[in-house]
């Protein structure tokens, strides 16, 4: 791990990491959330939710927001992804639905923003197809879960 901030220069100003240097290696991340519901939100979600079929939508929202991903963040650099996996399922203890996102390239800089960003827009889209039932709903535990690749080196949470 760095030992100070990579997007803030010398001077103390936000700046874009010069990757120019770096090489094009093959790069993955993956990151993971939930949103916890109520009993009566879960089972609209796996029938019927109002707007759709929620775990579809959230999917390829999901999918579209890691494509978008340089757009919301400021420093991140556009990346061509070479693939975007996001993937809504029921919590085993009933209690609402997981998230995860799995992202690729071949780039000199890593997809963890991609990831994450992936997890949130899935997340917020449950919320928003069910929040007529349920605005109690939670967003809990979206984290970076694993990355490979780059000069970083390899991280796994385990």
């Amino acid at each position: 791990m760095a030992d100070k901030l990579t997007h803030i220069d010398a001077d103390g100003r936000a700046r874009m990491v010069d990757v120019s240097g770096k090489p094009a290696t093959k790069r993955i991340a993956s990151a993971s959330g939930r949103v916890l519901m109520s009993a009566v939100a879960l089972e609209l979600a796996r029938t019927q939710g109002g707007k759709g079929d929620v775990r579809a939508t959230a999917e390829i929202a999901g999918v579209m927001a890691a494509k978008r991903t340089s757009d919301l963040i400021p420093m991140c650099h556009p990346l061509q992804l070479s693939s975007v996996k996001v993937r809504v399922n029921d919590l085993e203890d009933g209690s609402g639905m997981s998230v995860t996102a799995e992202v690729a390239t071949t780039g000199p800089t890593g997809v963890e923003m991609e990831a994450l960003t992936a997890v949130s827009v899935a997340c917020l889209t449950i919320y928003d197809m069910l929040k007529a039932v349920d605005r109690a709903m939670r967003i809990e535990g979206v984290m970076l879960t694993a990355k490979s690749g780059g000069a970083g080196g390899d991280y796994n949470a385990g």
